[in-house]
């Protein structure tokens, strides 16, 4: 049974786990603004959404202060600290892992600091003092691929065989943490779907999700509403609910421990469905 050691708490994989999404930025993909009344973001509305998320069934709530979208440009510290630090400090109370998205360890220090037990890097610590964070503080630490930065790794991304070439990554990675006195067992790897891929790598990656499995760790997909889903069902971002619950059963299906949505009621029903149905066939 995989495990994921999150500091003082611990995520038991019996059955698929998700992980809401709660982006405080005016300009993510899919939500950016949504929480903002003008140029501040309304904390109430966000604390509303945090706990609808866990009522729905949510394990990890994931904040993030910066957007990751294909073509963003990177904020400062300090904005991304003000928005997310908030948040963190109102949430943790709700009982369920809070995760920091960030790619920063200035973010993810103070975030631990107020209560966040997971870090979810999508640079996989290239920040020089992230990895060295995570291994003192005991937190469980998302590895994401990406190829290039958000600014411009949809430019023409290319890979010999993108399912090796992601896996090999992850491997050089999963090393590096270990070599900073990082357990095997606070490691969660993401293939990174949409981060510099084509929709011919994305469905390559699903298609093989199970052979990005590495040292038994738990695998994180998250497909949600993203481009590809908009290309394959004609919708656009705010009428891709169907298919992103699709897109999550699939990953589960080929061996994702964790997806990270944005429709969390929907996506814990067609898992609570699946699971019914593994367990009738036992």
């Amino acid at each position: 049974m995989r495990q994921l050691s999150c500091a003082d708490k611990l995520l038991t994989f019996t059955h698929p786990l998700v992980m809401g999404v709660l982006n405080i930025t005016p300009d993510s993909f899919s939500d950016g603004g949504l929480f903002y009344e003008g140029p501040h973001a309304n904390q109430q509305a966000i604390v509303d959404a945090a706990g609808s998320m866990v009522e729905e069934g949510a394990a990890v709530l994931d904040v993030g202060g910066e957007s990751t979208r294909p073509g963003a440009s990177p904020v400062s510290v300090q904005e991304e600290l003000d928005r997310v630090m908030p948040v963190i400090c109102n949430i943790v109370s709700l009982g369920v892992v809070v995760s920091i998205d960030t790619r920063r360890a200035q973010v993810a220090q103070q975030a631990v600091a107020a209560g966040a037990r997971m870090v979810n890097d999508v640079s996989a610590g290239a920040d020089p003092q992230m990895l060295s964070l995570v291994a003192s503080s005991g937190v469980a630490f998302v590895l994401m691929h990406m190829q290039g930065v958000p600014a411009d790794m949809q430019d023409a991304p290319r890979y010999t065989s993108v399912v090796d070439n992601v896996r090999g990554y992850m491997c050089a990675r999963m090393e590096a943490c270990t070599q900073q006195g990082i357990g095997l067992n606070h490691l969660m790897l993401d293939p990174g779907f949409g981060f510099g891929k084509t929709m011919s790598h994305n469905l390559a990656l699903l298609s093989e999700l199970a052979n990005l499995r590495i040292h038994n760790a738990p695998l994180l997909a998250g497909l949600s509403r993203k481009s590809m889903l908009g290309k394959i069902s004609g919708r656009n971002v705010n009428h891709r609910q169907s298919i992103s619950v699709a897109a999550a059963l699939m990953a589960v299906e080929r061996g994702a421990d964790m997806v990270r949505v944005h429709d969390v009621a929907q996506t814990v029903d067609a898992l609570k469905l699946h699971r019914a149905l593994i367990e009738f066939e036992r």
